[in-house]
């Protein structure tokens, strides 16, 4: 059990026994592997410890992702490091971990791109507010969320100041800096990289997980039916809607002699115009979402 404890520090009593029962191996019980681990100083109690938490989760894997960068970390060479960590909401599977340069959409659509040609398409991807996922409550469309709406791909976006639901997200993000980058150092992306590819099968294949029934995230995670397309959809509108192509310098459609913005993410794309509630109310829609709005009665 100390064996098992030195390889993995983090893992504590319950997710030992765990492992060594998948192994087929006799274990004491969690109760007494703690006591064990505390006789040899290998725990130290914290307040607060053990309280539970109520978690809500998808019913099937790829239903959700979870994507989010976790706080840079400095390279010995002086420069960043960005992990870029996407998990199903469902099964704790670890799809994506990357050693990224910079949060750029250019490097996040890549990594995506390699995700879903392996694991598949998920329904919806659930983001937060900063960048490349958002603009911030006056741009809350990117280029980036138009181009997952074109795969077929909702855009969910978490609460501004509320990191709290991205909780999956989060937990993960502690638990890789307790067993991969706490109190070490890498000379480069490359030497970062190499630590995180030798940690996702641990993470997704061997690390029992509390919030799993002690399965491991493999156990409960099928990839998705959905594979990537060889290309990208484009919005279907029927003949009674009112299209207008958006302009590729300025961000607004005419309509009834007057300019109406849109969001510089659907330069050159074609929305929709299509009257909503009382006379003059209008909604403008980008193929079934909605992504602006028209109000004739004001000046």
């Amino acid at each position: 059990m100390l064996a098992l404890r030195e390889a993995h520090p983090a893992w504590g009593a319950r997710k030992l026994v765990a492992r060594l029962e998948r192994e087929s191996i006799a274990a004491p019980a969690a109760s007494t592997v703690h006591a064990i681990l505390r006789r040899n100083e290998r725990v130290i109690e914290t307040v607060g410890q053990g309280v539970p938490l109520t978690r809500f989760e998808k019913a099937m894997p790829n239903q959700l992702w979870q994507m989010d960068f976790k706080g840079w970390v400095k390279l010995t060479n002086g420069s960043r490091c960005h992990p870029l960590t996407v998990v199903d909401d469902h099964s704790r599977y670890l799809v994506c971990l990357k050693a990224c340069a910079g949060q750029t959409e250019a490097t996040v659509r890549g990594h995506l791109e390699t995700a879903f040609r392996h694991h598949g398409l998920p329904e919806a991807m659930f983001v937060d507010n900063g960048s490349p996922w958002g603009g911030g409550p006056a741009e809350r469309w990117t280029r980036f969320g138009v181009w997952l709406l074109k795969l077929g791909v909702g855009v969910l976006h978490s609460r501004p100041y509320h990191p709290q639901s991205r909780g999956k997200n989060e937990r993960l993000h502690r638990t890789l800096n307790q067993e991969v980058l706490s109190m070490r150092c890498f000379r480069g992306l490359r030497e970062a990289q190499c630590a995180f590819d030798a940690w996702l099968p641990i993470y997704n294949g061997e690390r029992p997980h509390e919030a799993l029934a002690m399965a491991v995230p493999a156990d409960r995670y099928r990839p998705s039916l959905r594979s990537m397309p060889a290309r990208l959809m484009e919005p279907e509108y029927d003949e009674g809607d009112i299209v207008r192509k958006v302009g590729t310098t300025k961000a607004y459609i005419q309509f009834r002699g007057r300019l109406w913005p849109v969001g510089q993410a659907f330069f050159g794309e074609r929305v929709a115009i299509r009257q909503r509630g009382a006379d003059g109310h209008y909604g403008i829609f980008f193929g079934a979402h909605r992504i602006g709005a028209i109000d004739l009665t004001t000046t």
